[in-house]
C-alpha cells in the first residue's frame, strides 16, 4: 500500500499514470478550501479592525496625547491569515519627537483601556495583549516616520510594509500565502519568534510576490544553496549575523535582511521539503506539526543503547523574561557549556534546551560519562622563552605529574597529569559558575542550578521535548 508523506496509508492510491502537477494541484486545491476563512469570517476580521482603530484614536484623543495614526496591520489587514490562527496586530504611531519613555507610558495606558485581560509582554520595548470582541489582539507602540531606512523602533516600518504588499498582491497571491503559511506550519518551521528560528509572514509574502506560488517558490528553492541570496543585485545588509541562512533585503529597507531569524537547519529543512513534496505531494504536508516528545524512561533506553551519557542542566525562570529575550540566551548556554566540556576532554554529541513553568532546561549528550583520567599538557616548542617557565613550573609540581616534562613528537615539551574529578556531572557543576551563559541565564545561575545525570532528573513535559530533539531526531514527514 502506498504511503503518505507522514507515513500513514493513502486512502485512495494515486493511479500511476496522474501527473505530479495534476495531484499537486488538485492536493493544494483541497488544502485551501480548509485553511481559507469564511467570508463570515472574514467580514467579522474587517469590522474588528475599523473598531480598533477607531476607538485607538478616540481613547489616545481623549487622554490628551493623540496618535499620527493607529494602524492594523499584518495578516489581519491583508487577508492572509489562515482560519485556525489569526492575532491581530495594532500599531500606535507616535510623532518622532515622543521620548521613549513617554511612547512605553502612553502606549501601554492606551492599550489597557482599549483590550479585555490585557497582558504585558516585551520585545524591543513594552506591548500589550489582550482580546477585543472575541479576537486576541497585540497593541504595540512605536513611531510614525517617513524614511522606513531610518526606524527610531523594531516595528516603525510596518506601515510600509504595509503599503508594498497591499499594492502588489492578487486574490491568488493571497491563496498562495495561505497555503505556504500551512506547508511551513507541517514542518513546524512557521514563525521568526526565537524559539522557532522559522519563516515569518512578512518574508512568506516576499517569497510568494517574488515566485507566485507554494510550488513556484519549491521548485526554486529545491536546489539553493545555504547561505542563500536571493535578491543579489541589491547590497549586503550590514551587521549579518554569523549563522545567517537566507538573505532578503527588505524592499522598504535593503539595508535590512528579512529573513535573519531563520536558521540554517530549518533552511536545510526547508529545501529537503521542497524536493520531497514536488516528487511526492499529498495532503499530510500540510497537516499542523506536533512537538514530539520522549519520556525519560525511553530516553534512557536509547542513552544505553548509544552507550552515552545524557547530563541535564536547571536553572530557574525569571517569570517577566518572555521567550524572545530568553531563548536565545538558552541556544547560547547549550553552545557554551557543550564547547566548555570539550575543552574539558569530553566528546560532546549534541546540546538542545528549552523552558517550560519555572525552569529553563539544558540537556547535554556526551560519547563518555567520565573523562581519562590522564590529562595530557602541551607546552612550548623548546628555543623559545617560554620553556624556562614550564620546566620551572612543573619542577614545582611535581608531585601531581604522571610523566614528563618530554618532548612529543612534533618537537613541543609536554608533561602528563592526573584528573581527579572526571564525571561529566561534576566537570559541568564546577564549570557552570565560571561561563557567560546570557545576561538573564547569568542572573539566575547566582541564585541556584543543579546538573543531574538524566536518570536523576525530575520527569516533565518540556524534559521530554529537550530529550526528543536531542535523541529522537527525524524528519516531520517520515515520522509514523
Amino acid at each position: 500500500m502506498r504511503r503518505g508523506a507522514w507515513g500513514e496509508a493513502m486512502t485512495q492510491p494515486v493511479p500511476p499514470e496522474e501527473p505530479l502537477s495534476q495531484l499537486a494541484e488538485r492536493t493544494e486545491r483541497r488544502i485551501l478550501e480548509q485553511i481559507s476563512p469564511s467570508a463570515e469570517l472574514m467580514a467579522r476580521v474587517d469590522g474588528v479592525r475599523r473598531s480598533l482603530v477607531e476607538r485607538a484614536e478616540a481613547i489616545a484623543r481623549s487622554r490628551g496625547r493623540p496618535l499620527v495614526r493607529a494602524l492594523v496591520a499584518g495578516s489581519a489587514a491583508r487577508g492572509t491569515y489562515l482560519a485556525d490562527r489569526l492575532d491581530i496586530d495594532l500599531f500606535l504611531l507616535y510623532p518622532p519627537d515622543t521620548p521613549r519613555a513617554v511612547l512605553t507610558e502612553e502606549g501601554l495606558a492606551l492599550g489597557r483601556e482599549l483590550v479585555r485581560n490585557p497582558e504585558q509582554r516585551y520585545a524591543e520595548h513594552p506591548y500589550l495583549r489582550g482580546e477585543f470582541e472575541g479576537f486576541r489582539v497585540e497593541a504595540v507602540p512605536g513611531y510614525a516616520i517617513t524614511d522606513p531606512s531610518r526606524p527610531i523602533s523594531a516595528v516603525d516600518r510596518t506601515p510600509f510594509h504595509q503599503e508594498y504588499l497591499a499594492q502588489r498582491q492578487t486574490p491568488e497571491m493571497v491563496g498562495q500565502v495561505r497555503l505556504t503559511k500551512q506547508f511551513l506550519r507541517g514542518l513546524g518551521i512557521l514563525g521568526s519568534e526565537a524559539r522557532t528560528e522559522g519563516f515569518s509572514g512578512y518574508l512568506i509574502e516576499l517569497l510568494i510576490l517574488r515566485y507566485g506560488s507554494l510550488r513556484g517558490l519549491l521548485r526554486e528553492a529545491r536546489s539553493w544553496p545555504i547561505p542563500m541570496r536571493i535578491d543579489a543585485a541589491a547590497r549586503d545588509p550590514p551587521r549579518l549575523p554569523g549563522e545567517v541562512a537566507l538573505i532578503l533585503p527588505d524592499p522598504v529597507d535593503p539595508g535590512r535582511n528579512v529573513a535573519s531569524a531563520l536558521s540554517k537547519a530549518h533552511l536545510g529543512l526547508f529545501i529537503l521539503a521542497a524536493r520531497e513534496y514536488l516528487l511526492h505531494p499529498s495532503e499530510a504536508w500540510f497537516v499542523p506539526y506536533r512537538m514530539p516528545r520522549l519520556s525519560r524512561e525511553e530516553a534512557g533506553r536509547r542513552e544505553a543503547l548509544r552507550g552515552t551519557r545524557v547530563t541535564v542542566v536547571e536553572l530557574p525562570r525569571d517569570p517577566a523574561v518572555v521567550d524572545d529575550t530568553l531563548y536565545p540566551q538558552i541556544f547560547r548556554a547549550a553552545r557554551v557549556m557543550r564547547e566548555a566540556l570539550e575543552r574539558e576532554g569530553f566528546t560532546p554529541l549534541g546540546a538542545t534546551g528549552t523552558a517550560g513553568g519555572p525552569r529553563v532546561i539544558v540537556v547535554l549528550e556526551t560519547a563518555e560519562a567520565e573523562r581519562p583520567a590522564l590529562r595530557v599538557r602541551e607546552g612550548p616548542p623548546p628555543g623559545i622563552d617560554r620553556v624556562g617557565e614550564f620546566l620551572g613550573k612543573w619542577e614545582e609540581r611535581t608531585g601531581e605529574l604522571l610523566q614528563g616534562p618530554y618532548v612529543r613528537p612534533d618537537g613541543k615539551l609536554a608533561v602528563e597529569t592526573r584528573r581527579e574529578t572526571r564525571r561529566v556531572e561534576a566537570v559541568l557543576e564546577a564549570l557552570l559558575p565560571t561561563l557567560s551563559l546570557g545576561r538573564d541565564l547569568d542572573a539566575a545561575r547566582q541564585q541556584s542550578f543543579t546538573v543531574r545525570p538524566l536518570s536523576e532528573a525530575p520527569e516533565s513535559e518540556p524534559l521530554e521535548g529537550a530529550l526528543a530533539e536531542l535523541l529522537a531526531k527525524q524528519l516531520p514527514w517520515r515520522r509514523h
